[in-house]
């Protein structure tokens, strides 16, 4: 990916300046980043640090760190299962530049693995076409025996851990303003964002609490779009040889190309030296419920492909990991917090692999908890005390009930006045009993437009609209003096005719 779109997207420099400085660099040649330098559009320490955490392109095989029998054994697993024919197209499959591949393939056709075909109307060495030998089919599927993963090359423990801590989340500085942006419509007081703040610029965990209905899941998912930085997955790692697949594109999705002059070739990064192991992408979102398991939390090795898949906390490093509806998963909370209570301390984990052979990982991400019953029901104060930011997401005051009804009218095209609103919350609070929620109005609106709308009439608030609506915000229940109704008591006699004539209450009676 180009430097100058990698930039925009950091939110470092805009479109604008870069289409300027291409055009200083296509006259006079040079580096993009010079001229933006120079140019005054971004400083010359922000930019160094922002190249610093780029992963740089191997220049050897050596330079990779992975025994070179383990990338050729790759390289021909990814040409048979691909049906590669040129390296141009083993480039783009193994993720590992020209020369490197080069070496590899050259290996190959010396053991007899690949034999040379040629080029077709082309001089690039890039369009060299090779095929199978009767040996090299054998070799390939042999290595398929042995592991399954098909896809980039991985990179080293060390390199992952190394670029982990490069780009901690604790890097990037959250300010008000940017919490105000990444909530858009959500309508919450000042004290919210005040202490949301501090919580995300910590990197430790917060706990949202508070009744539901009130947002503690919509002020969590906010939290995605509060961060800037460009960060960098791989799509696998290798440690003791064995091959523990990351990316994830449902949460390590790539970032595109924002609109530069499709023309420029010269601001590529260094000249092309990024790692294409890597992946660009913005900080992670990971969001689970009730399905998560301890089971989730740890390696998950694949008897038969013979790889293993990252957990989800690994999947999140550098991002945010958020635990909805905490206390209801299959988990318990004690386990899971049990599980939890050194990495959230030391910012370290272990993963063990199926031989027995352990290793560390850091735990370097914003893990967010969600929950509408009572932390104190949930946790004993030893893990109270570790999750240092605790938010209640409570009931809307009178005042801010009001203007979440307010935008949510005027979003749907409604007229709110105050008789009606008045109306709405005696109703809410003094005929049925309930407190006010966040979720109420827009509940509210929706079902007054939906009856409106059944009833071929302009959308307006009608008082038995309004009645159908907050009715369906609760179950009704029935009085203890009321008789069941009449469904419930031909059960109930259908029940008594037949234990009636059972033989074992007869001879009870």
């Amino acid at each position: 990916m180009r430097l100058g779109d990698l930039l925009i997207q950091a939110k470092l420099v805009t479109i604008e300046q870069v289409t300027m400085a291409l055009e200083l660099q296509a006259g006079h040649g040079g580096r993009l980043g010079d001229y933006l330098v120079a140019s005054g559009f971004i400083a010359q320490n922000v930019l160094d640090a922002f190249l610093h955490r780029i992963p740089a392109e191997p220049a050897d095989i050596a330079a990779t760190k992975i025994n070179e029998t383990d990338l050729l054994n790759l390289l021909m697993k990814l040409i048979y299962t691909g049906h590669l024919k040129s390296i141009r197209e083993f480039v783009d499959a193994i993720k590992l530049p020209y020369q490197i591949v080069h070496d590899l393939v050259q290996m190959a056709v010396d053991r007899q693995l690949l034999r040379t075909l040629g080029t077709s109307n082309s001089e690039s060495m890039l369009d060299m076409g090779y095929a199978f030998t009767d040996q090299g089919r054998s070799y390939s599927m042999d290595a398929l025996e042995q592991s399954r993963y098909v896809g980039p090359a991985p990179v080293t423990i060390e390199e992952f851990v190394n670029q982990v801590n490069l780009q901690k989340i604790t890097n990037e500085l959250v300010t008000f303003d940017r919490i105000r942006k990444a909530f858009g419509d959500l309508i919450f007081t000042n004290s919210m964002i005040e202490q949301s703040g501090p919580a995300l610029n910590s990197g430790r965990a917060m706990l949202l609490y508070g009744p539901p209905g009130n947002g503690k899941t919509s002020v969590a998912l906010s939290f995605a779009n509060v961060f800037n930085d460009v960060i960098y997955f791989p799509y696998a790692f290798m440690v003791e040889g064995q091959i523990i697949r990351v990316h994830d594109p449902s949460l390590h999705s790539p970032l595109g190309s924002v609109g530069l002059p499709p023309e420029e070739k010269l601001s590529f990064l260094r000249g092309e030296e990024s790692d294409a192991r890597w992946v660009p992408c913005r900080r992670p979102f990971v969001i689970t419920g009730g399905e998560l398991t301890l089971e989730m939390l740890d390696l998950r090795y694949d008897a038969t492909a013979k790889f293993y898949e990252a957990p989800l906390h690994v999947k999140a490093l550098g991002g945010c990991f958020v635990i909805d509806d905490f206390g209801r998963q299959l988990v318990t909370p004690a386990n899971l917090l049990n599980r939890w209570i050194m990495p959230l301390e030391s910012h370290m984990d272990f993963l063990k692999l199926h031989t027995g052979k352990s290793f560390t990982v850091p735990f370097e991400e914003l893990v967010i908890f969600s929950t509408n019953l009572e932390p104190e029901d949930l946790m004993n104060p030893a893990f109270l005390r570790r999750i240092p930011y605790k938010i209640e997401v409570g009931a809307p005051s009178l005042e801010l009930y009001k203007r979440i009804f307010e935008h949510e009218c005027e979003y749907q095209g409604l007229k709110l006045s105050n008789e009606v609103f008045d109306s709405i919350v005696h109703k809410i609070r003094k005929e049925r009993g309930l407190n006010l929620a966040a979720y109420q109005p827009k509940f509210i609106v929706d079902q007054i437009m939906a009856t409106s709308r059944f009833m071929g009439q302009m959308p307006h608030f009608e008082p038995r609209y309004i009645d159908y609506a907050v009715d369906n915000l609760r179950v009704h229940r029935n009085s203890p003096h009321e008789p069941p109704p009449v469904a419930q008591s031909v059960v109930d006699q259908h029940k008594m005719a037949a234990a009636a004539s059972s033989p074992t209450t007869a001879g009870r009676s």
